[in-house]
C-alpha cells in the first residue's frame, strides 16, 4: 500500500540542490526497477502456458499470500527463459536500488486479491500484471499468456484471476536501511553510541501506531513503513537513525508495537526529530543515504537544539514527491519525557508514546 503524498511547499517539492544527484539517480532506479518488473511479468505470463508450471504456481499462490520468484524457477517445470529474466531482473533491481547483494532474492508474485481464489480454478490461466508505484494511476496493464496486453481497472478489482509481481519490500527495506546506516556511519552521521548512564538509559516507546489514507488499488501490497530520527548526538554533529516499522501494511488500523523509536543516550539535547516514510519498489538507498548526508553535513550544532525535519523533506529527491508517495508524517521536537498521544505534523499519522527505562542486565 502507498500512502497518499503531502503537497509541500515549493521549496522542498523542489527538492533543495542537495537532492540533485540523487534525484538523478532516484530517476533511473525508477525505470529500471519497472522495466525489469515488466520484462518478468511478461515472461511470467508466458509460462502459465504450461500446465505443470501453471499448477505449481496456483498451488503456492493459494498457500501464500507472497511467493518468491526465485523458488518458483527453481523447479524442473520452469521455462529456462522465465529463470534466465528472473535471475537478470533480481540483479537489475538490486543495482538500482543501491542494494548489492545484501538483500538476497527480492522479486514475488501473489493473487491481486483474496476475492479471487475463486476464479483461480485449475483449468485457468491468470493474467500477470505489475504493481505500480503509482496509487493514482486509473489503469493497470496485464499480460497474458500469449503476450497480449490487457488494460485493467486499477480501482475495480477485477472478478478474474490476475498474478501480481511485486518485490519483497519488507526485506529490501530492511537490508536498504541496513545500507543507509552504514552509509551515514562512514559519513559521520552515525557516531557511536555514547556509554549508557549506570544502570541503563532513557528511550521513547512507541505503545500504538494509527495512519489515515485514502483507499488504495487493489494492485497495490503493503506498505513499508520505516521513520527517519534525528538530532544532535553527543559529539555536537548531527545524528540520523533509521527505525524499521515493517508491521504497519495498512491505513485505518491501530498497531500496537512496544518499540523503540529513540535511544536518548545517543542524543546531546532531549529532543529529536521524527520523519515517517514509506519505502517503494523505486526506492534508492544510496541515494536517500547520498541525499540526507549532503543536506545534514552542512547543519552544525549551535548550542541549542534545531529542528531537523524541514532539511530532511529538503534533501529527499523532488521525483520521489512524483507518483511515489514516500512521505508519511512528521514530529518535530519529540522530548526525553514526551508521553501520550502525538499526532503528526501532517495531520496523517498519529503516536502514542512514553518514555521507557531500558536497565542493564
Amino acid at each position: 500500500m502507498t500512502f497518499q503524498a503531502l503537497a509541500l511547499p515549493a521549496a522542498h517539492a523542489a527538492g533543495g540542490t542537495a537532492a540533485t544527484g540523487a534525484a538523478t539517480a532516484q530517476g533511473a532506479a525508477t525505470s529500471q526497477v519497472g522495466a525489469a518488473e515488466d520484462t518478468v511479468a511478461r515472461q511470467l505470463a508466458a509460462a502459465l502456458a504450461g500446465p505443470d508450471f501453471r499448477a505449481q504456481v496456483r498451488s503456492a499462490a493459494l498457500a501464500s499470500r507472497q511467493v518468491g520468484l526465485a523458488s518458483l524457477t527453481a523447479g524442473k517445470s520452469a521455462p529456462a527463459a522465465l529463470t534466465g529474466a528472473v535471475t537478470a531482473a533480481e540483479s537489475r533491481i538490486a543495482r538500482a536500488k543501491g542494494l548489492g547483494t545484501a538483500a538476497g532474492p527480492l522479486l514475488q508474485v501473489r493473487l491481486g486479491a483474496d476475492s479471487m481464489k475463486a476464479a483461480l480454478t485449475a483449468g485457468t490461466v491468470p493474467l500477470v500484471a505489475v504493481a505500480t508505484g503509482d496509487d493514482k494511476a486509473a489503469t493497470v496493464t496485464a499480460y497474458d499468456s500469449a503476450g497480449r496486453a490487457h488494460t485493467l481497472s486499477a480501482t475495480r478489482t477485477p472478478k478474474q484471476a490476475v498474478y501480481v509481481v511485486d518485490l519483497d519490500e519488507d526485506k529490501a527495506t530492511a537490508a536498504g536501511l541496513a545500507q543507509v546506516d552504514k552509509a551515514l556511519g562512514k559519513s559521520g552521521l552515525s557516531s557511536a553510541a555514547a556509554p549508557a548512564a549506570t544502570g541503563g538509559f532513557w528511550t521513547t516507546k512507541v505503545d500504538s501506531v494509527y495512519l489515515n489514507d485514502d483507499e488504495e488499488p487493489w494492485i497495490l501490497g503493503d506498505a513499508e513503513i520505516y521513520s527517519i530520527v534525528t538530532g544532535f548526538g553527543q559529539d555536537g554533529k548531527v545524528r540520523v537513525d533509521t527505525v524499521d516499522m515493517p508491521y504497519l501494511d495498512d491505513d485505518h488500523t491501530t498497531y500496537y508495537p512496544n518499540q523503540i523509536l529513540v535511544n536518548w543516550s545517543n542524543y546531546k539535547y532531549n529532543l529529536a526529530d521524527v520523519v515517517m516514510m514509506e519505502a517503494d519498489s523505486d526506492t534508492n538507498y544510496a541515494a536517500l543515504a547520498k541525499a540526507l548526508a549532503d543536506a545534514l553535513l552542512t547543519i552544525t550544532d549551535q548550542g541549542t537544539y534545531i529542528p531537523l525535519v524541514d532539511a530532511i523533506l529538503d534533501a529527499i529527491p523532488s521525483n520521489w514527491w512524483t507518483n511515489d508517495d514516500d512521505y508519511v508524517d512528521s514530529w518535530y521536537t519529540l522530548g526525553v519525557n514526551s508521553a501520550g498521544t502525538l499526532n503528526g505534523a501532517r495531520g496523517n499519522g498519529r503516536l502514542t508514546v512514553e518514555p521507557y527505562w531500558v536497565a542493564e542486565l
